[in-house]
């Protein structure tokens, strides 16, 4: 029997309780042994919940049990998170966990750790919920150089887009519905800034790469200045607005972003709709790549965490291998990638011209006093001039 411990009894780590629980008899024959929770780490005791006599509140206890060769981190945040990793690996347990700002952080660090140790990290739930991607990244495809992720890679912002795209709402009036529904934290400011999403493309992107990407290298955009004016054009151009996570292989490195995109009926994350997730991958041999589920919500994250589990289980005393150095990887410039751009200025035709060249004009229901347009191919540098030039730009949003 494996004896594993769960750190936090919150959304996921109840959840890996009741997957373990319910699953016990598939997940024996899978792994080959059968996997039960030793403890539970809380601050809180669960009088009456059915796993309330695992309840610990002091990890020393965890830490210094040679019974527990598992340790699964379901409490967010970077600490104590990773101190508790570092020692569980010290302590010759293998670590599982779901968490993407741990991992963005010090995944690095950990891998190496465990690999000196001949045990395992896995962090499969970190991005993208239930999605399978990070094990496809890892083993699947290892035969590809990666050359483009683009990823709807939270749930919230994909929900709140949707709802102003169906509903023609505002964004605080979304956001406050999304807080109702659950959806949104009281704090909503790392999803609908794209810090969330910003985190899971640097694990995604470090994995691509084989070193580290630090996430405050990455230049991120949120949804904040999304207005329903925007969403009629895009409506008016036969496009979708989502926030996307990308990473471009750019010669020796990637480039690396997280901003709103128009995106035209045809691309694959078009029709990525609500709360679900979706990651497009393109190999060079493989070609192009979807995967699509659930990105975040209580089972699916935690049927992810119990695959890690399993993993760890059948690999007991052999690493396995994940290619992610401490090598910090530095990026390409984002501005020289080129992109087109929706723009909505101020200004009159002839001056647009004058600013950008030829560019496709817009026109939406309801909307006047203003001239909106498409701009043909340019790099970044490219706009910021043609912009400062025009004068009076109310919006850009990248077009693909």
């Amino acid at each position: 029997m494996v004896k594993i411990a769960v750190l936090g009894y919150g959304t996921i780590g109840s959840g890996v309780a009741e997957v373990v629980e319910k699953n016990r008899e598939v997940l024996t024959k899978k792994a080959g042994e059968e996997i039960s929770i030793k403890y539970i780490l809380d601050l809180r005791d669960f009088p009456g919940d059915p796993n309330e006599d695992k309840i610990v509140h002091d990890y020393e206890i965890i830490k210094n049990d040679s019974e527990v060769s598992i340790v699964v981190e379901a409490m967010g945040g970077v600490e104590p998170a990773f101190t508790f990793a570092k020692e569980a690996l010290l302590a010759g347990k293998s670590f599982a966990t779901s968490n993407k700002a741990l991992i963005a952080k010090h995944g690095a660090e950990l891998i190496a750790l465990a690999e000196e140790k001949d045990l395992n990290c896995l962090f499969e739930a970190s991005v993208g919920g239930g999605i399978p991607i990070i094990r496809p990244l890892n083993s699947c495809l290892t035969a590809d150089v990666i050359e483009e992720i683009s990823g709807i890679l939270n749930g919230t912002t994909n929900y709140m887009m949707t709802e102003m795209s169906e509903m023609g709402s505002e964004f605080d009036d979304v956001l406050k519905d999304a807080q109702q529904k659950g959806y949104a934290e009281a704090d909503p400011t790392a999803d609908i800034e794209g810090y969330d999403a910003c985190r899971k493309i640097a694990i995604l992107t470090s994995l691509a790469a084989g070193k580290q990407v630090d996430f405050e290298d990455i230049y991120t955009e949120g949804i904040t200045k999304i207005t329903a004016t925007d969403i009629k054009y895009a409506k008016a151009l036969g496009r979708s607005i989502k926030l996307l996570g990308c990473s471009y292989k750019t010669g020796d490195s990637y480039c690396a972003m997280v901003a709103p995109y128009m995106l035209e009926s045809s691309h694959p994350l078009y029709s990525v709709n609500g709360v679900f997730n979706a990651i497009f991958v393109k190999g060079n041999m493989l070609g192009d790549a979807m995967f699509y589920g659930s990105g975040a919500g209580k089972l699916p994250t935690a049927s992810a965490v119990v695959a890690d589990i399993v993993d760890i289980v059948r690999h007991k005393g052999k690493h396995i291998t994940v290619q992610w150095s401490q090598e910090k990887l530095e990026l390409a410039d984002h501005k020289k990638l080129s992109n087109r751009y929706f723009v909505r200025a101020t200004a009159e035709p002839a001056d647009v011209e004058a600013a950008f060249g030829a560019v496709s004009y817009v026109t939406a229901e309801g909307v006047s006093g203003e001239t909106a347009f498409v701009t043909e191919e340019m790099d970044e540098y490219a706009y910021e001039a043609a912009a400062e030039k025009l004068g009076g730009v109310l919006q850009r949003i990248r077009v693909r």
